[in-house]
């Protein structure tokens, strides 16, 4: 498989990024909201339930629900005062204490950097309610289809839930990243239901769920605390409907078949890995005198880059491929060096902390 985005890479020793830099073309992709899908419909006249796992998810989606605005309690300050989080989960937080930058200067880049990541992960929650509505339509069976509907109903909550946050307690919603939107995308214009549910259910999914649960463990404010303790809780379910969906694919499949489904999981992963955060360095790096490509350099020469790095993929989305059997003797190496599965080692017990 070709790497998706070869234009934008750069090479930072061994290591291949991805980096937007033209700000003209990132206003220009940004401003290219039409978006042409390939799609059909599929009627199905089987109203009964069929796949007893999908129908179990489905009613368990239903006594789950909740309400973005009376289910959390908004009165709960949020600033930049404050400690969002632990400052370890911060990039900027921790070049800037490594530049003897006081800590006003740190809580500010922190609280500046989870509001850009905030703003992706509502970007990607748009992306998902759009994806599902699609599925609802190309799903051949009615407990897919009914689990799909659901999913939409969740989108919206998050969707609500992020965009509140923001514009109650931080202010600022961030334009989407532009390695973020290519990947998007990709998966809004995959032609099949393999692809949109091993593209969005599995890998998007599945990495939200991990990130989230890393935020929600080193999270300080209790209002977004329990914001993402309530959407992990709905990604988790999220995450098993596109193993469910993928488990009868990959029962089904040729050899040849779970390879180009592999590569594929791989490529889109990998693209997503090798921007490292060079789209938000670049847009908030600047403000706080802080250089993108240095920053990039040294934590990619980190002697932990891999613990740190693979945190996020391994809680869900590495183990899901795995039992799916999308990741091989193939790929395995090629993960590993890229720093997006461990080889089993232990944590080192400093959580997220980047630069110990």
């Amino acid at each position: 498989m070709e790497k998706l985005m070869q234009e934008h890479r750069k090479r930072f020793g061994d290591f291949e990024a991805i980096d937007f830099v033209d700000e003209a073309e990132i206003q220009q992709m940004r401003q290219k909201i039409d978006v042409e899908i390939p799609m059909e419909l599929h009627w199905t006249w089987e109203y009964g339930s069929e796949i007893a796992e999908l129908r179990t998810l489905y009613e368990k989606g239903k006594v789950n629900q909740w309400n973005a605005e009376t289910d959390l309690d908004w009165s709960i300050p949020c600033s930049k005062d404050d400690w969002l989080m632990d400052p370890r989960a911060s990039m900027l937080a921790q070049v800037l204490n490594m530049m003897g930058a006081d800590e006003a200067t740190q809580k500010a880049a922190l609280f500046d950097e989870m509001n850009y990541t905030l703003s992706q992960l509502l970007h990607g929650e748009q992306a998902a309610l759009q994806l599902c509505g699609q599925l609802t339509n190309v799903c051949a069976k009615m407990d897919e289809k009914s689990y799909a509907a659901s999913q939409v109903v969740d989108e919206a909550r998050h969707i609500e839930a992020f965009a509140k946050f923001m514009q109650r307690k931080m202010g600022t919603i961030y334009p989407i990243a532009p390695t973020l939107k290519v990947l998007l995308e990709l998966l809004l214009k995959a032609e099949t239901v393999q692809q949109k549910t091993l593209g969005m259910q599995v890998l998007f999914e599945g990495m939200a769920v991990g990130i989230m649960a890393m935020f929600r463990g080193e999270c300080r404010n209790p209002l977004l605390g329990e914001t993402f303790r309530r959407v992990e809780q709905d990604e988790a379910r999220h995450a098993a409907f596109g193993v469910l969906m993928m488990r009868r694919v990959v029962r089904d499949a040729e050899p040849e078949q779970m390879h180009e489904m592999e590569d594929w999981a791989f490529g889109v992963l990998e693209a997503l890995n090798a921007n490292q955060q060079l789209d938000m360095l670049n847009r908030l790096g600047p403000k706080y005198g802080i250089d993108p490509e240095n920053v990039t350099k040294m934590t990619l020469a980190l002697p932990n880059f891999a613990e740190f790095n693979s945190l996020a993929y391994m809680h869900t989305v590495i183990p899901n491929l795995r039992n799916l059997g999308l990741i091989t003797e193939r790929t395995r190496d090629e993960w590993l060096r890229l720093g997006m599965m461990s080889d089993g080692t232990a944590p080192s017990g400093d959580g997220m902390t980047l630069f110990a």
